[in-house]
């Protein structure tokens, strides 16, 4: 069954991936045709057609290799502004590369595309072309997380008792039975039960979780613990010990620990390690229940994804070292190694096999799949060639010089020609590819495990 369940997840996930691509492709395909610009394929993948069909003037599939996707448009290289060279000398390794790239994007042109080529459209409609894309992974990711937190809601702890811990042990202890030696807790020797919710310690009134966790951290010595009982009020003697909990703040969130310079301390697998405090110790966990967020948190969540997003972009070549150790080299995996497409269908797998309520699972593979969305959106609104960011940044370049000779009175500088930085675009191409290569050997040999 677990089995099962795994490949049920790896398969969802994997196409939850591929919509998520289509959908990208799909802003960019929409926004030119709506300004007139011919549009020849919409396919999703690349290297070996597996399927295609034809509508209009457009050839719509699906390609082998499910790493991305492409609308070719007509024209997306405007015409060298140069005059021809009759020198015959032979061309540069560079000027060979442009002229290629030019002549690549001309051949698809047919009879009547005079007027319906990319560079010719102004520069802001070339924006919203390319902007549309990552503008729709966007788009999904706040549609995914507005259902997540708004609609699901995300988990909150309560005042309900879930465990009774039987005995009194280091809050970094990893045992599960209690040793011979070991006290029992208060709260097991008070008679407190899971399902008990409490509202009173020490006479102060606890109706919100943060109120009853600080009273009993506040709390040393016999201890009045008064409980909903089945709907009957039982009040219970407990006398609270001193003992080493997790940290918290002043909003109840995990402190975790921190080194000199103020980074996070982490495990063997990347976890971070919590830190711990001296405080009341009574013996229980508290139940949680899913909380619907109001437009406000739900504004902040998604800020602090974005801030996530950027911060794992910025981080992303220092992570390339030890991705080419794990598939080469059979170094261990992190929990925040970067995966590619087969990585995060194995961990939506591995996800869905977890013994956990169906609620949490489905919850959290919508979210990962809408923090891989806001990543699509980011890492390809990157300004730098073949990216989207790449050609909007040369519209807007091409707009500014525009505005300028249009100021004083000089002749139209043309299109820019982003053929002039095609080299560099093959170099960020032969980068991923190698970096994708990387994250597939990795993936399949050494994954990325969120439960060992």
């Amino acid at each position: 069954m677990v089995a099962l369940l795994t490949a049920l997840g790896i398969v969802l996930f994997f196409i939850g991936l591929l919509l998520s691509l289509a959908w990208h492709e799909l802003g960019h395909l929409a926004t030119a045709k709506m300004f007139g610009i011919r549009c020849t394929q919409y396919f999703v993948g690349f290297g070996r057609t597996l399927w295609s069909t034809r509508k209009g003037d457009t050839e719509y599939g699906v390609k082998l290799v499910p790493l991305g996707g492409f609308v070719r448009m007509a024209g997306m290289i405007p015409p060298s502004q140069r005059a021809q060279d009759t020198s015959g000398k032979p061309m540069s390794r560079w000027r060979a590369m442009i002229e290629d790239a030019r002549e690549a994007s001309q051949v698809d042109l047919e009879p009547g595309d005079e007027d319906r080529q990319f560079y010719q459209r102004a520069p802001w409609k070339r924006v919203i072309v390319m902007a549309a894309g990552p503008g729709m992974n966007l788009i999904l990711a706040v549609v995914l997380f507005t259902i997540i937190l708004m609609g699901v809601g995300l988990p909150q702890s309560t005042t309900t008792v879930d465990t009774v811990a039987e005995c009194v042990l280091p809050a970094d202890s990893t045992a599960r039975d209690c040793p011979a030696d070991a006290p029992p807790t208060p709260a097991a020797e008070a008679g407190l039960l899971p399902g008990d919710r409490i509202v009173e310690v020490g006479g102060r009134p606890t109706p919100e979780w943060n109120q009853a966790n600080s009273a009993i951290r506040d709390s040393v010595g016999p201890t009045e613990i008064v409980v909903d009982r089945d709907g009957e009020t039982v009040a219970f003697e407990a006398d609270l010990i001193e003992n080493d909990v997790v940290a918290r703040d002043s909003e109840g969130e995990i402190v975790f620990r921190t080194d000199a310079n103020g980074d996070p301390v982490t495990d063997e697998q990347g976890y971070q390690i919590p830190d711990t405090q001296t405080a009341g110790f009574l013996g229980i966990t508290f139940a949680q229940e899913r909380s619907p967020l109001g437009v406000a948190d739900t504004a902040a969540y998604m800020g602090d994804a974005v801030v996530g997003v950027g911060r794992a972009l910025w981080e992303l070549p220092s992570k390339v070292p030890g991705v080419f150790r794990a598939a080469f080299m059979g170094e261990e995996r992190t929990v925040d190694s970067p995966v590619g497409i087969v990585g995060a269908s194995r961990i939506g797998g591995e996800v869905l096999a977890q013994p956990i309520p169906v609620t949490d699972r489905v919850v959290f593979l919508v979210n990962m799949l809408a923090g891989v969305n806001l990543f699509l959106f980011a890492f390809n609104m990157l300004p730098i060639l073949p990216l989207d960011g790449g050609h909007i940044l040369g519209a807007l370049w091409e707009s500014v010089r525009r505005g300028f000779a249009k100021l004083f009175r000089r002749p139209d500088p043309g299109p820019f020609d982003v053929a002039q930085m095609m080299p560099v675009a093959y170099i960020v191409v032969a980068c991923f590819v190698m970096f994708s290569v990387m994250l597939l050997i990795a993936d399949v040999f050494n994954p990325v495990r969120l439960v060992q």
